[in-house]
């Protein structure tokens, strides 16, 4: 009987290395016995591992950027009877936390640790070589995933993948980080932090795979990811109905874009013309109704740099509703997809013995939109701006495959009622706290509850442990492992009086950071969401603000004035729980982190072979914002072909491509949909084989500058031509580098998406010329554009 274990710990909370010095902690839980497999909490995983009679099955269901006040259960105006349903068959947790970012918290809940102290205390593709801050998972931290595998369970994931470095996402591996190298038998999504919804980049395995099907024949990433999880499901149950599994549904919405098929958006139509200061008051009012936000709650300030809906123009309010509008389809029809994994496994009367996790959000809302929000935010993130009319002009289209929506950051606000802030800002709960549904019939008598029990996401992996009735392996492939800082949450699914066990956690993301103790709050905003780089200011002046949750459940009330021994107290306390944790507040860090870590993808010359499979932007070489040379070698069958030689990107973020239009060669550079150039040659190809060549001369002197642009075929120039300005930065969340071939939604009318060439592509040789233009606002507004 598994009662509790003692061994070395590195602090309150953790540090992260690979030896753990320190005082002996008691990690001992008391409450009811569990049993676990042979052994004890200090024997090795080796892979041979017995689960527990009657285990249950686990189903984590993550949806991203959703808010606290977005989803219906919680009070929201979004309406998920999936969510609702679960929520009434099990327990409402309204006081659950994430980092306030993607990558930490994915991190944080595979391996029940912080994330600092695993190396997560940023996003994969902004990252330095600080311990905290280098995203490379330590083998002394075993995700859940590979325990419950060394015991007996199948285990895989679907969906979203922000944990493995971009570098490493190309066919050379390594593989290590990869959902398949991190305990996942089976792995079907899409790496990175977001993609197109309808033309997804999609890997199977470690392998890149087409979509099964095009959006005009019905295709949406988060029906094929339930498809996808519901048939692994049927096969176990098939051929080992005993053996437990352990799914994890990572999808890729509601983070933008915001795509979903017009009839989801349209049931929306006219309900948000009131205004996202009207629906945070509705929204309050619901939560307090349901019981998930006290009758004492109070609503928190506006955030002044916001507008007020009332002084928003016409075009503005309705651009903005519609987006809202779009959101809300967005998310109901994310709901339903959940929902059809629900009713699959009630229909294979496995429902009652899965432990669901409902996790509605890795973060608070997001306000990358800006101000207006957008019709596409490559437009945003190439350091442009949309505008309300545009939007309007783009209506019908929105939400479809030739657009990238993001609402604007007053709906964030709205979303993420009643709390401060929104994603990225972890020093206040507008960034951290999210709705949390759990469901398990048979291991939870209680149904329709609320739990107001404090718990932050490392806490979701041991309780799937506990609930296994496995003990934490001290050991796992010979590498000692570091204690899990998580705090399993069993104690409270039957016991809604029962004390916490979650006093204390730390928060940081970009310098905004807090500590929670005991009710007690002390933060910091230090940087707003998708502010420059130059605006960063010194650590040392950032102010703190105090807060009582115990009396201030929303955090609306700053007492640092009237407490500031408290506020001395827990600032000390920051300072000691984060720097166990491997937090730095370093005012050079961020400058290490745009710099980041040596590319391996960074050679100034390489020639991909015509076989190479479409890689992500940062598995291939970075050609933007400086001079280079693109040779093709091909053989054609005829002069009249019609296809992709080489590109990169598609409409609606843009990018560019080089191509065949009835045998002519063209180059077109798309910068998100705005300005689109093309320069073409003058004489069609002949058939045979050729080298064919494109010469970018690019201006220098900054970002997005323009160049000449020169078409070549054996060495005989058959076309010129002038770009007045390009791509900055970013050629969107997908942008894959394809060769013979197109991705998504082609940059020119002139090929379809189909199209190939007459002939074979032998090899694609880029020469990088001149030198790079480099700026460090540039890529922070590239890493943050995609987490």
């Amino acid at each position: 009987m598994y009662t509790g274990f003692r061994w070395r710990a590195r602090s309150k909370l953790g540090t992260g290395g690979s030896s753990f010095p320190g005082p002996v902690v008691d990690l001992r839980v008391t409450g009811p016995e569990v049993d676990v497999v042979e052994g004890d909490a200090m024997s090795e995983s080796s892979g041979h591992g017995r689960k527990r009679a009657g285990a249950p099955n686990v189903l984590v269901v993550l949806v991203d950027d959703m808010g606290f006040g977005a989803p219906s259960p919680f009070g929201g105006p979004i309406e998920m009877p999936t969510a609702e349903r679960l929520a009434a068959g099990g327990l409402r947790f309204n006081r659950f936390h994430t980092t306030a970012l993607c990558s930490p918290t994915r991190a944080s809940l595979m391996t029940g640790r912080n994330p600092h102290a695993v190396g997560f205390g940023t996003v994969t593709n902004f990252v330095s070589s600080d311990p905290g801050y280098n995203c490379i998972r330590p083998e002394s931290a075993a995700t859940v995933a590979a325990i419950l595998k060394d015991h007996g369970y199948s285990t895989a994931a679907f969906g979203k993948w922000h944990q493995a470095p971009g570098a490493e996402t190309g066919p050379a591996g390594p593989f290590d980080r990869w959902p398949t190298g991190e305990g996942f038998e089976r792995f079907y999504g899409f790496l990175g932090g977001s993609t197109d919804q309808y033309y997804p980049a999609l890997y199977d395995g470690v392998t890149p795979v087409d979509c099964p099907s095009t959006p005009e024949d019905g295709y949406h990433l988060s029906e094929d990811l339930a498809d996808r999880l519901v048939e692994w499901i049927e096969c176990g149950q098939a051929v080992a109905p005993d053996k437990p599994f352990f799914a994890y549904l990572a999808l890729g919405a509601t983070h933008s874009p915001l795509q979903v098929p017009k009839q989801w958006r349209d049931k929306y139509s006219g309900r948000f013309d009131h205004g996202w200061n009207r629906q945070r008051e509705i929204t309050l009012e619901q939560q307090k109704d349901l019981g998930v936000v006290p009758e004492d709650g109070e609503m928190t300030p506006w955030l002044d740099l916001v507008p007020e809906w009332d002084t928003l123009g016409e075009d503005e309010r309705r651009a903005a509703a519609l987006l809202m509008e779009l959101y809300a389809g967005f998310a109901e029809h994310t709901d339903a997809q959940v929902g059809r994994i629900v009713e699959a496994l009630s229909e294979m009367d496995i429902l009652d013995n899965t432990l669901v996790f409902y996790m509605l959000g890795d973060n608070g809302a997001s306000a990358e939109g800006g101000i207006t929000g957008t019709a596409n935010e490559g437009i945003l993130f190439n350091g442009m701006r949309d505008s309300a009319a545009r939007i309007l002009e783009r209506a019908d289209e929105l939400g479809g495959p030739t657009t990238a929506p993001q609402y604007p950051f007053g709906w964030a606000l709205a979303m993420d009622t009643p709390y401060q802030w929104v994603k990225q800002v972890a020093s206040h709960y507008g960034g951290t706290r999210n709705p949390l549904i759990v469901h398990w019939p048979e291991g939870i008598e209680s149904t329709g509850e609320i739990r107001s029990h404090w718990h932050f996401v490392s806490d979701i992996a041991p309780t799937v442990l506990e609930a296994a009735g496995i003990a934490p392996p001290r050991v796992v492939n010979g590498v000692e492992q570091q204690p899990m800082d998580g705090v399993s949450m069993l104690y409270s699914f039957d016991d809604a009086a029962a004390p916490d066990r979650r006093t204390t956690q730390y928060f940081e993301v970009f310098g905004n950071r807090g500590i929670y103790d005991n009710g007690w709050v002390a933060c910091t905003p230090h940087r707003i969401p998708m502010q420059a780089a130059s605006a960063d200011r010194p650590f040392e002046d950032d102010v703190w603000e105090l807060y009582d949750t115990n009396s201030d459940w929303t955090q609306a009330n700053d007492v640092a004035a009237s407490h500031p021994e408290k506020l001395a107290e827990l600032k000390a306390l920051f300072d000691s729980v984060a720097g166990a944790n491997q937090v730095l507040l370093d005012n050079n860090r961020m400058q290490r982190m745009r710099e980041g870590l040596p590319d391996r993808n960074s050679a100034e010359v390489v020639e991909y072979p015509g076989s190479m499979p479409p890689l992500l932007p940062d598995a291939a070489i970075k050609v933007l914002n400086r001079s280079h040379t693109i040779s093709v070698r091909v053989t054609l069958a005829s002069a009249d072909s019609t296809g992709v030689l080489v590109a990169q990107g598609a409409r609606p973020d843009g990018g560019w491509s080089l191509y065949l239009h009835r045998g002519r060669l063209v180059y077109c550079h798309s910068i998100a949909d705005l300005q689109v150039w093309k320069v073409d040659s003058m004489l069609p190809v002949p058939a045979g084989p050729h080298e064919i060549a494109m010469r970018f001369d690019y201006d220098g002197g900054g970002l997005g500058k323009g160049a000449d642009v020169r078409l070549s075929v054996d060495g005989v120039e058959m076309g010129s031509g002038r770009l007045e300005s390009s791509t900055a930065f970013y050629i969107g969340g997908t942008g894959l580098f394809t060769i013979g071939r197109g991705h998504g939604v082609p940059l020119s009318g002139d090929y379809d998406r189909d199209d190939r060439i007459d002939g074979v592509v032998h090899s694609v040789r880029v020469e990088l010329g001149g030198e790079s233009n480099h700026d460090e606002d540039a890529v922070l507004q590239t890493a943050l554009a995609s987490q």
